[in-house]
Order: structure tokens, then C-alpha cells, then sequence
């Protein structure tokens, strides 16, 4: 994308939650349009390229009606937002009844002015698209029922839970991931349907129109093989030879080559998503091993570096625990660092920079009240700021590793490091991140990434800001010495090799 880094900072935002919150500071009726420019401007410095404004289309009147009489998601709210009404829900922001700014949040028109103040901020703009489902009251599901999965009636005994009608004469198919239950406020679209293929792209062609990316929900449902696997005996159409994702993106990106297309993605499907042309996909992997491993598991799945270059980092989402929670504090800035400075896009959530710990159900569009962790605060500072380096984003990358210490066999098990190097013809910016990815002390000879072997390094710690001077061990090579406390992370600037 034209004026964006390779390697991007996106900043996730809860549109409604975050209205809500300039509202209250601002102490008048703004819409996303009005919002001061000094607020966008913030997210810039802090170090963002990209805006994800989380639910920004029309919500759902039967989606609100669910989302009301679900005794699950109303033991979610409890928890979330204690004393909640019902004017504190709104239907599911991926239920879509219409691609068209929800009238809460603004005039229609306004995302594509705000794309403009975005942009010339120096931010771009990621909205949603979901391909898989629309809104059961979507008008589509009235006007053109061909463009959706259906059952007859035998087939709607075998798995009623699947199915709903409209007056009882079509039984439509929710939306579902194969591994849960339904959706049950959407209905799911029949990929196998040239009609629906075509009506789908031009609403994608609409939503791109008006920002500079999107964030496609659950985007391996719509390939040919996963739909036809869950769908296809319902589906009444022939397999098309083309994936629709191959032929979405490349209608797109004849008008708009540098737009950009996130895919939320599991399954080990990730890499066929980026081969059909998505420029990255969620990294699930690397959070279930930050979260739940260590180190030799972490650094099998760092080292494929052409599939981390096009992968989404991330610690915590509208869908994940909050990190602080999930992780304990200590883990979730070791993990944020490692997110941070490895190859591919990097996301971060609204929240967690200030350490929230409660997630928040994506009906609610009012949040609970938190209190910043200035602990967690100063360190996303720090971090965030070491990591507006040009180096980060457009330098090479590598893994480097560790030596043992004399006969010992357990100095350095959970030791992550990899360094960075950009080069120009007025000088060479080399960083090396070390992060010890566990609760015990870990300490071991870093082999360096310079041939010649220097004898002292002047480096400068960044995670807190400190100058020092480290020797090495020219006679064995086995480069500098470090020692690191659980869950330590440093960012080291090379300064001066002598």
C-alpha cells in the first residue's frame, strides 16, 4: 500500500465504545466525522498506520432481539458490565443488515470524509466485511432467497437447530463454524451461487470505496473446499472453479491495487489465504504458543519468516481474553514485545495499552469502566516509541542464538532473540531484541551478527532507556553476555563496535 510501512502497527478500535468515550470527554454529541483531529492524531504518534473502527455498519433489529434473549451472551453482560440495561445492547456488529454507516455513529457519506482526515493524519482506514453470513433480516434474504443455503424439509429434521424460516414455506441455514453451534442471528450465504458471488463483490467494491483496507470475518468458511464440506449437499449449485477470494480481491485490486486485505483465519488455512492473495492472515498459532509455551515452540514458528511476513501478531482482539487476564501482566509484555518486533503486521486492541482486563461482548455498545495500569501504560510507551524505529518496519530481520554457559544445560531454555538491520548510505541501524520467555532466570553468550567479532559493543537499552557497554568473547566467539529475569524483554541499539 502506497505510504505504508512493510512491516504496520494496526490499532483496533470498538467504534461505539470509543463514540461513547469522546462524547463523555467532550461534553457534546460528536459523530465520528467531528471528532477532534487531536484525537487521531494521538493514535499517529503513538506509532499506528492503520485504524480498524470494529463495527461500524448498520446493526440488526432481529440480531438486537437475540442478542437480548440469549441467556448466555446476558450471563456475559453481567460479568462485563454489572447493572447493564437494555439500551446497552445492540445486535452483533457481524450480523450485517446493511453496508451503510450505522445512523448512530454519523451521517451517510461521513466514512468516506473520514478516510480523507485519516489519511492526510497519516493514518489508513481497515473496516469489516463479513462474506459468510448477512443479518436473517438482511433484505436480500426476502428478495433474493437463491442466494442463500437451504434445506427442504428433510433435510431441516436432521439438524433443525441449523435452520430457520420465514412464514414456513423456505427453511434458510444459519451461519456456523463447523465447530459450534450456529450463528443464530445470520443467515448463510451459498458460495456456490454465481448470483450471490457477484452480489457479494460489488458490496465488498462498495465497503473499499470508502476506507484503504478491510478485516474479512471467519474468511476460510468461504473457501471452496471448507463451504463444500459443511454445506455442499445443501448448496444446489455446482463447485466454481475459481475461489471466491481469488476472484473478490483481484476485481478489487484492479481499481484499487493498493488496497489492503486482512483475513481472520484458522485452521492451518492461513497460508492458502495468502497464496490467493491476502496480504495478511491472523497468526493464531504464535498467540496459543505465547500464551500456553515456551520458547523451542515459539521460535519453530518465527523461524518460517515468509509466512510471518504476511501474518497479523497479536496478544488480544474483540474475540481474545484480554492479555493482562489471559496472560498475568508480566507474560502478556514479555508476548508484546515479541509481537512487536518480529516480521508481519502488528495489531493491537483499544485497551490494551492501559491493561484493561475485562473483554467486552461485542453486542454491548456501552463499556465498563476501568482503571489504567500505569505499569502496563509505561511500558507500551517504551516499547511502542522503541518501535517507530524505521528499522523495525523496513529493515532484515534474523534469528540469533544463544550459547551455553560452561557445562550447563537449562541457562538459557526459554531465550528468544533476533535482530534488525537497515542500511543506507549515510549509516547501518543494527537492533537486537531479547526477550526470556519464562518465569525462571535465564542467562547465556548471544552469538552476534557481525563477522569481524568485535572485542567491546556500546548498546543502548531502550526497554528502559540506559547506555551500556558490553565485552565479548573474541577467543571462544561466543559473543555477549547477558542475564535476564523472568519474562525480561530489551531492545538493544547498537551504538558503537570496537
Amino acid at each position: 500500500m502506497a505510504g505504508l510501512r512493510r512491516f504496520p502497527n494496526l490499532y483496533e478500535i470498538n467504534t461505539c465504545h470509543f463514540l461513547r468515550r469522546m462524547r463523555q470527554k467532550y461534553g457534546k454529541p460528536l459523530t465520528l466525522l467531528t471528532i477532534p483531529d487531536v484525537e487521531w492524531q494521538t493514535i499517529a504518534t503513538k506509532g499506528f498506520d492503520l485504524v480498524w473502527l470494529m463495527g461500524v455498519w448498520e446493526r440488526s433489529p432481529r440480531s438486537r432481539r437475540e442478542a437480548l434473549s440469549h441467556l448466555e451472551l446476558r450471563h456475559e453482560y453481567d460479568h462485563a458490565l454489572p447493572g447493564w440495561t437494555d439500551e446497552d445492547v445492540s445486535g452483533s456488529p457481524y450480523a450485517i443488515y446493511n453496508y451503510e454507516l450505522n445512523p448512530l455513529l454519523g451521517q451517510p457519506g461521513d466514512l468516506a470524509w473520514l478516510k480523507v482526515k485519516l489519511n492526510k493524519i497519516g493514518l489508513k482506514l481497515v473496516l469489516d466485511f463479513v462474506a459468510n453470513h448477512l443479518a436473517v433480516d438482511h433484505s436480500w434474504v426476502a428478495t433474493h432467497p437463491q442466494r442463500f443455503v437451504q434445506a427442504d424439509v428433510t433435510g431441516r429434521k436432521e439438524h433443525p437447530e441449523w435452520f430457520f424460516s420465514i412464514g414456513g414455506r423456505r427453511y434458510f441455514a444459519h451461519g456456523r463454524d463447523p465447530n459450534f453451534p450456529p450463528w443464530t442471528d445470520t443467515a448463510q450465504v451459498n458460495f456456490y451461487s454465481p448470483e450471490m458471488r457477484d452480489a457479494l463483490i460489488n458490496e465488498l467494491k462498495r465497503v473499499a470505496s470508502v476506507c484503504d483496507g478491510v478485516r474479512c470475518d471467519m474468511a476460510m468458511l468461504a473457501l471452496n473446499e471448507v463451504f463444500g464440506r459443511v454445506w455442499g449437499r445443501y448448496a444446489g449449485y455446482t463447485e466454481p472453479g475459481m475461489e471466491f477470494w481469488s476472484e473478490a480481491l483481484f476485481q478489487v485490486k484492479q481499481d484499487r491495487p493498493d488496497f489492503l486485505f486482512l483475513a481472520e483465519a484458522y485452521w492451518d488455512m492461513e497460508r492458502q489465504l495468502q497464496r490467493l492473495g491476502f496480504d495478511y492472515t491472523y497468526d493464531k498459532g504464535l498467540y496459543d504458543r505465547l500464551r500456553y509455551s515456551g520458547d523451542y515452540e515459539i521460535r519453530n514458528l518465527l523461524s518460517d519468516e515468509s509466512y510471518q511476513e504476511h501474518s497479523v501478531h497479536f496478544i488480544e482482539n474483540h474475540d481474545e481474553e484480554r492479555a493482562a487476564a489471559a496472560f498475568g501482566i508480566e507474560r502478556s509484555l514479555a508476548a508484546a514485545a515479541v509481537i512487536s518486533t518480529v516480521p508481519g503486521l502488528r495489531l493491537f486492541h483499544d485497551g490494551q495499552l492501559e491493561g484493561y482486563r475485562t473483554r467486552m461482548p461485542v453486542q454491548l455498545v456501552r463499556q465498563n469502566v476501568e482503571n489504567t495500569n500505569f505499569e502496563i501504560q509505561r511500558f507500551y510507551e517504551r516499547l511502542l516509541t522503541a518501535c517507530n524505529s524505521p528499522v523495525f518496519h523496513d529493515g532484515q530481520w534474523q534469528l540469533l542464538d544463544f550459547n551455553r554457559v560452561g557445562d550447563a544445560t537449562t541457562s538459557h531454555p526459554d531465550l528468544l532473540a533476533w535482530h534488525w538491520i537497515l542500511s543506507s548510505d549515510k549509516n547501518q541501524q543494527v537492533k537486537i531484541v531479547v526477550v526470556n520467555y519464562s518465569d525462571v532466570h535465564a542467562y547465556g553468550w548471544l552469538k552476534l551478527p557481525f563477522p569481524d567479532g568485535p572485542q567491546n559493543i556500546t548498546m543502548q537499552e531502550e526497554l528502559p532507556d540506559k547506555l551500556l557497554t558490553h565485552n565479548t568473547n573474541p577467543i571462544e566467539n561466543q559473543g555477549i553476555y547477558l542475564e535476564f529475569k523472568p519474562w525480561q524483554a530489551q531492545i538493544l541499539a547498537i551504538k558503537e563496535l570496537i
